[in-house]
């Protein structure tokens, strides 16, 4: 495959960015996107160019860290990370725009690496238990109904990736936060904090300069996780209960 890359590119987070233009002649469409990216970076060091700076860690789908806006979507056209795309969801000649996560709570560190520690302080406002996690329980001695076990269990696979804040037109997070809030709150260990927790993540969250959710969907929809929208609707009620209770 050729493919002509539009890639952001900023030397620096006060640095002023550009799209900047680039030719790739022989892409396997059994390549991952950031195998591609591997390729383009090992052809701008041939150059003497400086390589385009991204993010990566496990490559499985796993970490998150791969987030990128490709073609305007949060991790491209298909519903999974960055790391799990393969070329073969493009098409000989085409051209791709490459960015890095589009919010201002995510300030870019150079090219397409942006600095999420907006999500890790919101997880330190909040996102814990204080029950003595020691040794493990005996499975049936703290019963949880299976619905609840199954539904806390889903939501948990949220891996912190972003995409939710790219994809959202207001820049929201809520349904990241929507998603710790829930599984905590739907088990046992995540009570002595609940009401606690969702005031201290929502204001940390604020604080961090995210948006208001106005339940567009486009955060579910760019969710590699699935994470389902009503995670939102618990956030909401969450936060309901914890001001009734004088929080």
């Amino acid at each position: 495959m050729k493919l002509t890359l539009k890639i952001w590119r900023q030397s620096g987070p006060t640095a002023e960015g550009a799209i900047h233009t680039y030719q790739l002649d022989d892409v396997s469409p059994d390549m991952s996107f950031l195998e591609m990216l591997d390729v383009l970076n090992e052809q701008l060091n041939d150059q003497g160019e400086e390589p385009v700076a991204f993010d990566s860690d496990c490559r499985e789908g796993i970490c998150g860290m791969c987030g990128l806006m490709i073609n305007g979507e949060a991790h491209g056209p298909e519903v999974t990370t960055t790391c799990q795309l393969h070329m073969r969801s493009f098409t000989d000649g085409e051209t791709i725009t490459i960015e890095p996560w589009r919010s201002d709570a995510f300030p870019v560190v150079k090219d397409l690496v942006v600095d999420r520690g907006a999500f890790d302080r919101i997880i330190q406002a909040g996102g814990y238990v204080s029950v003595n996690t020691g040794s493990a329980p005996e499975a049936h001695s703290v019963p949880v109904p299976k619905d609840d076990a199954d539904r806390a269990f889903n939501v948990a696979t949220c891996i912190g990736c972003g995409a939710c804040v790219a994809a959202c037109p207001n820049g929201s997070a809520s349904l990241f936060m929507g998603a710790k809030v829930t599984h905590l709150g739907l088990l046992p260990q995540g009570q002595p904090e609940r009401d606690e927790r969702v005031v201290n993540m929502v204001a940390q969250h604020d604080h961090e300069g995210f948006g208001g959710c106005t339940n567009i969907g486009a955060c579910t929809a760019a969710c590699p996780k699935e994470i389902p929208l009503d995670v939102i609707s618990q956030l909401n009620k969450d936060l309901r209960t914890a001001i009734k209770h004088g929080h």
